[in-house]
């Protein structure tokens, strides 16, 4: 490439392979961490050199190169955010950990322009790392801040590249533990309400669906993408009902879709777990608020968030923390399955 490349067709990804190094190390010598080895920082500034390369750091002010200001980057609408006790808890874990710290958090809800506007004011140097939290496959606005500021991803990125750091729950693990334990309880007909298919949490917790119910040798039941929301649960209720006779059991993939899924059975006469055994997914603050309470499979939030902000930390002080950090679920057991 030639040295009349700009910002805009230059990534930091291309940096790191022109200097044989990773994205992370590239990051360390643009924001000026002295945790890098003569040899790394002498490739990367000669890549940036040839490749006429402008971090965005440059553009800030010689004396501080640090704005002690972090995003937190959510695709979704503001209903979802606000309604879905998951972001509280993540948040609250984030907050936590970074209470410590010098960096304040600023939120950001990417989802109706879409995208645009929150990935070019990242990319002015406004703030030193940035949290992703819930994204899906559309969202290609995240590769443009991933290649401004080092990010973090809460949960599994939907196109994971080298160099790219995340905090995620064992997902696959979690829908297998849900649905082995509807199997052990005598379900043999057994259908499940997924999360969105375009992203990686709705996937995983399908895949841990079929898994269990391909080593139990059972045929998969009736399914429908509920979206992660309350309203969404109970359409997606609707649209099994309508494929033929209701399931035995059903394993719903977060708290908030099982609460509407719930309140369409109880419309259409069914109960919970007489008729219908129900097992949610989260552990969250709704489980104990429906009728029946909720058996579900826990997962901690909190912890992800806290986790997500420490391997943030981590990079921008020149660590180099694991690019993955897995954490496990566990069955929580009450009154609906």
């Amino acid at each position: 490439m030639s040295r009349e490349s700009t910002r805009a067709t230059v990534t930091i990804e291309e940096v790191a392979a022109a200097a044989g190094v990773s994205r992370s190390t590239v990051s360390r010598v643009v924001n000026g961490s002295t945790a890098v080895s003569p040899e790394a920082l002498e490739a990367v500034n000669r890549a940036i050199v040839e490749l006429n390369y402008v971090p965005n750091r440059a553009a800030r002010s010689l004396a501080s190169r640090q704005t002690h200001a972090l995003a937190l980057v959510v695709p979704e609408d503001t209903t979802r955010f606000f309604g879905d006790p998951y972001f509280a808890a993540v948040v609250s874990g984030m907050n936590a950990r970074l209470r410590a710290s010098n960096y304040v958090l600023n939120l950001f809800i990417a989802n109706d322009d879409p995208g645009d506007k929150t990935a070019s004011y990242l990319s002015t140097g406004s703030v030193d790392g940035a949290f992703v939290v819930s994204h899906h496959t559309s969202d290609t606005f995240i590769d443009r801040i991933a290649a401004a500021v080092p990010v973090v991803y809460g949960g599994r990125p939907v196109l994971e590249r080298p160099g790219d750091h995340y905090v995620d729950v064992d997902n696959v693990h979690g829908g297998y533990k849900a649905t082995k334990y509807l199997i052990d309880k005598g379900y043999t007909d057994i259908g499940t309400i997924t999360g969105p298919l375009t992203m990686p949490g709705g996937l995983d917790r399908l895949e841990g669906y079929r898994k269990a119910m391909a080593e139990a040798r059972l045929t998969e039941g009736p399914y429908a993408d509920g979206g992660f929301t309350s309203d969404g649960g109970r359409d997606a209720m609707r649209q099994v009902l309508a494929q033929g006779p209701a399931p035995r059991a059903i394993f719903v993939a977060s708290d908030l879709m099982a609460r509407g899924a719930m309140a369409e059975l109880g419309a259409r006469g069914l109960r919970v777990p007489e008729d219908v055994a129900v097992i949610g997914y989260d552990d969250s603050p709704v489980a104990t608020t429906v009728t029946p309470q909720l058996t579900t499979i826990g997962q901690p939030s909190y912890e992800q968030g806290a986790q997500m902000a420490a391997v943030l930390l981590d990079i921008l002080s020149g660590k180099n923390p694991p690019r993955a950090t897995i954490l496990e679920t566990e069955l929580v057991v009450r009154e609906s399955a």
